[in-house]
C-alpha cells in the first residue's frame, strides 16, 4: 500500500456540514425502510408548453391538469378537470399527454406495470373543444405508449402485441397489424431485454406530416423462454413465462415498417444490418421522407444511423462510429434532430463529449472538450447556437449545468456546490434546477437562464432539514484511497457520531461497482450507513474502476474480464484503510445488491480473507446466465470470451470463497433470476462451503412490498453484528 489521504468533506469542497450534531435522537432502521428521511421531490412532473413560458403539471389530489406561468409559478388555466368534464367515470389519473394543438389531451389511469418501465393502463381521450372523455379504444381495454401524431387528429397505441390508430376527427380505430403475438411477435413495443438495457418502450415514430406511423417489429420466436415460479395464496404454484435471452442465446429479429395513413400500406424498410443487431431508437427529423433508424451490432461496438425514406424504403448511411470496446447506448438519445443538424455524445477523445453535425452527416464541430465527461446532454438551441448540457468538469464527484454559446463562451447556470440536474421550458428562457450535496437535501428551484436569478423555491425540504437536526450523527467525508496497484480511487466514510480515534471500529464497505455507474457523489442520501454508524460500524464506499465520470479509459478498462479489477479494487482498498490507526483490519465486511452483490461474492473469493463477512443481494453469479445486451455489451458472448467469462464468474470460484456469506434473493426476480443464487449455493454446498441464505417469496430484482424491506434490511443489520 502506497498511501491513503482523508479529506474532511469542508476542506475539500469548501463548505461547511449543513447539519447540526447537537441531536440527542437515535437513527432507528424502521425509519430509514420506511423512508423517513428520504428527500421531498414530490412537485409535481413540470412540462413546457411549447411557448416557454408556460408550463403544465397535475394538481396533488391528481384530479387535473393546471398551467401555470414560469416567471411567477400562477395558475392561469385549467386544461382538464376530472370533476367537470363530460361523461368523466373517474375522479382521478395517473399520467397525461397534450395534443401539439392542445385539442386532444390523454390521460390515463388503473396502470398495470408490466417490467421496470412497461405499463398498460386505461386510456382515455379529452375531447377539449367538447369537454367530453371517452376511451381510446372502443375495447374499453387497457393498452400500452399512446402516442399522439405530430397533427394531433390521431393516436397510436398498442393492444395485444398489435397497433393500433385512434382517428379524433372521424372517432374510429384502425388496426394497423394483425400478427401480434404473445412471446412471439410485438410491434411497436419492446421485449424485455430492450427495455431492461436500452431503457426503452416505445418504438413508434410518426412522420411530422403525420402521413406515416414508422414501426419496429420484434420477432422473439426463437429466444429461449425462462419459466418463473410464482407462489402466489394458492395450493397450487404458477408459473410466469417469457423471453429472456441470456448471454450467447438467440435475440428477437428486428425490421423496421412504415404504415400509410391514408392507403392503410405497410411495407418493410430496408435498413442495412446484421441478422442478430439492434435498433434501439427510431425518430424522424424535420425532413418526413427521413426516418433515423440507429442500429448497434450484437457486440454493441459498431453504431450506424441511417436515414430511410417511409415511401420508396430506401436507406442512407448518415453516421457511423466505431468503438475498441463498445458504444455506449445511453448517448443515442444525445442525437437530437433541429433544422440544419443534430447534436450527438461520443467518446472519440477519450472522454463523453458534444458534436454538431450537419443534417448530411457531416461533422461541422466540437461542442465541448477537456479531461472531463459531459454526463447528460440537455438541449441545443439553433436560433442562439447555444448548447445546454450538464457535465463532471468541476470533479466527478460533482455535476453542474453549464450553456456554451457559438464562440465557445461558456456560462456555468447552476450556482450551488453539488449535484445538479437542471430541466429547461422550450425556449430556454427557464430552467427547474435540483440541487442536493451530502449534507443538504434537495433544494428545487425555477431559475432565469439569462440572469441565473432564482425566480421561487418549489421544494426546500425544510421539514426534513428540521427532522434531521434533532439525531445525533456523523456526516460522510470523503476521501481518496490509493491501493496497492496504484490507483487513487474515490470514496466516503461514515463514522459514529461518537466516534473516539484511539478505539479500533469495524467497517462495513458497502459498494454497486456496476460499468459507468457511481456511489461516491456529492448528493444527499441518508440511509443505512447511518443506522449502522450508529452501532458502531464504520461505513465506507468506494467507486473502483470501470465506474464513471472519469473518462473512457477508467470507464472501460474492465472490458471483457468485467468484475476481476473491481473486485481487486474493493479489496485493496480495503486493506489500505485497515491501515488507518482506528480500524480494525480483522473485522471487515463487504456488502451489495444486483452487480453490488455479484462483486460481493468475487470480493470474498479473491481477497484471501481480507473480508470476514459478506452479504450479497440478488447477485449474478456467472455471466453466462445474464442477458445478452447487458453481459455481451462488456464481455462479448462466452464463445468468443471463454476464458474471460470463466475468470469472473463467482460459480467457478466457489472453492475459493473465504469469510462468512449471507445470500438473499427473491423468488420472483424477472432480472437476477432466483436461479443464479441456487446455482451458487449448490456449488458452495459441493465445495464444502457453509453459508446462510435467505429467500423471499414471490419478490422481484426490488425485494419489497409490505414489511419486506424492514426485514431484509434487519436481517442484514443482525447478520454483521453477530459476526463482526
Amino acid at each position: 500500500m502506497k498511501k491513503i489521504n482523508t479529506i474532511l468533506l469542508a476542506a475539500l469542497f469548501g463548505t461547511a456540514p449543513a447539519f447540526a450534531q447537537t441531536g440527542t435522537k437515535a437513527v432507528e432502521l424502521k425509519e430509514i425502510t420506511d423512508g423517513n428521511f428520504n428527500q421531498v421531490t414530490a412537485v409535481g412532473e413540470m412540462r413546457s408548453l411549447p411557448d416557454g413560458e408556460h408550463y403544465t403539471a397535475m394538481n396533488d389530489e391528481r384530479s387535473m391538469i393546471v398551467k401555470y406561468a414560469y416567471r411567477t409559478g400562477e395558475a392561469v388555466d385549467t386544461l382538464f378537470n376530472a370533476a367537470t368534464a363530460r361523461e368523466c367515470g373517474f375522479k382521478t389519473f395517473d399520467g397525461y399527454e397534450i395534443s401539439s394543438t392542445g385539442h386532444h389531451i390523454l390521460v390515463w389511469r388503473d396502470v398495470e406495470p408490466i417490467y421496470r418501465r412497461s405499463f398498460r393502463a386505461a386510456v382515455f381521450d379529452y375531447d377539449v373543444r367538447r369537454n367530453y372523455v371517452k376511451p381510446v379504444t372502443d375495447s374499453q381495454e387497457k393498452v400500452m405508449i399512446p402516442t399522439f401524431s405530430p397533427d394531433g387528429r390521431m393516436c397510436a397505441f398498442v393492444k395485444d402485441n398489435n397497433i393500433w390508430i385512434r382517428k379524433f376527427d372521424y372517432d374510429t380505430e384502425i388496426q394497423v397489424t394483425k400478427d401480434g403475438t404473445a412471446n412471439r411477435i410485438l410491434n411497436g413495443i419492446t421485449d424485455w431485454v430492450y427495455e431492461e438495457e436500452f431503457a426503452v418502450t416505445n418504438l413508434l415514430a410518426w412522420s411530422p406530416d403525420s402521413e406515416y406511423l414508422t414501426f419496429v417489429r420484434s420477432d422473439e420466436s426463437e429466444v429461449p423462454e425462462y419459466s418463473m415460479q410464482v407462489y402466489g395464496d394458492g395450493l397450487y404454484p404458477s408459473y410466469y413465462n417469457f423471453k429472456y435471452p441470456k448471454a450467447g442465446e438467440r435475440n428477437s429479429t428486428v425490421s423496421v415498417h412504415a404504415y400509410n395513413v391514408q392507403t392503410r400500406d405497410t411495407r418493410k424498410l430496408d435498413v442495412p444490418m446484421d441478422a442478430d443487431g439492434y435498433i434501439p431508437r427510431i425518430e424522424f427529423t424535420k425532413n418526413p421522407s427521413q426516418l433515423a433508424v440507429m442500429t448497434l451490432n450484437r457486440n454493441q461496438n459498431i453504431f450506424n444511423m441511417y436515414y430511410v425514406n417511409p415511401k420508396s424504403g430506401v436507406s442512407r448511411l448518415i453516421l457511423r462510429e466505431e468503438n475498441n470496446c463498445y458504444v455506449d447506448s445511453e448517448w443515442l438519445n444525445s442525437i437530437q434532430f433541429g433544422n440544419n443538424g443534430f447534436t450527438y455524445v461520443s467518446e472519440q477523445d477519450g472522454y463523453a463529449h458534444v458534436y454538431l453535425y450537419s443534417l448530411t452527416g457531416v461533422l461541422q464541430r466540437q461542442l465541448t472538450s477537456g479531461n472531463w465527461d459531459v454526463t447528460r446532454l440537455i438541449g441545443y438551441d439553433e436560433a442562439s447556437k447555444t448548447l445546454y448540457y450538464e457535465s463532471a468538469e468541476e470533479s466527478p464527484l460533482r455535476r453542474s449545468v453549464y450553456k456554451v454559446d457559438a464562440k465557445g463562451n461558456k456560462t456555468k447556470l447552476s450556482t450551488e456546490t453539488g449535484t445538479n440536474s437542471a430541466s429547461f421550458s422550450a425556449n430556454y428562457a427557464y430552467f427547474v434546477n435540483r440541487y442536493s450535496n451530502a449534507n443538504t437535501p434537495m433544494r428545487i428551484t425555477v431559475n432565469e437562464t439569462r440572469t441565473k436569478k432564482v425566480l421561487r423555491t418549489l421544494q426546500d425540504n425544510g421539514a426534513l432539514k428540521e427532522r434531521l437536526a434533532a439525531y445525533r450523527f456523523s456526516p460522510k467525508e470523503f476521501l481518496t484511497v490509493t491501493t496497492a496497484s496504484g490507483f487513487e480511487l474515490n470514496a466516503w466514510m461514515v463514522k459514529p457520531a461518537d466516534f473516539d480515534e484511539s478505539k479500533k471500529y469495524p467497517v462495513m464497505m458497502t459498494q454497486y461497482s456496476g460499468p459507468n455507474s457511481q456511489q461516491v457523489l456529492d448528493s444527499y442520501s441518508f440511509g443505512w450507513e447511518q443506522y449502522l454508524a450508529a452501532h458502531g460500524i464504520i461505513v465506507v464506499c468506494v467507486d473502483g474502476r470501470g465506474t464513471g465520470a472519469r473518462g473512457e479509459a477508467f470507464r472501460k478498462c474492465t472490458y471483457l474480464r468485467m468484475g476481476e479489477k473491481e473486485s481487486q479494487d474493493q479489496v485493496e482498498a480495503a486493506q489500505a484503510l485497515a491501515k488507518l490507526p482506528y480500524i480494525d483490519g480483522k473485522r471487515m465486511a463487504i456488502w451489495g445488491w444486483s452487480f453490488g452483490g455479484y462483486n460481493t461474492l468475487m470480493a470474498l473469493s479473491v481477497g484471501h480473507g481480507t473480508f470476514k463477512v459478506g452479504i450479497a443481494v440478488a447477485p449474478p453469479t456467472d455471466w453466462k446466465y445474464y442477458d445478452t445486451v447487458y453481459t455481451e455489451r462488456y464481455m462479448r458472448t462466452p464463445q468468443e470470451n471463454f476464458e474471460g467469462y470463466a475468470a469472473t464468474s463467482p460459480l467457478r470460484k466457489a472453492k475459493d470463497l473465504e469469510g462468512k456469506l449471507l445470500l438473499i434473493h427473491g423468488t420472483a426476480d424477472d432480472n437476477v433470476h432466483f436461479m443464479q443464487s441456487m446455482e451458487y449455493a449448490e456449488a458452495l454446498v459441493q465445495a464444502g462451503k457453509q453459508f446462510d441464505m435467505h429467500v423471499y417469496k414471490d419478490r422481484n430484482h426490488g425485494i419489497s412490498g409490505g414489511n419486506t424491506r424492514y426485514h431484509l434490511y434487519t436481517k442484514m443489520s443482525d447478520y454483521l453484528f453477530q459476526n463482526l
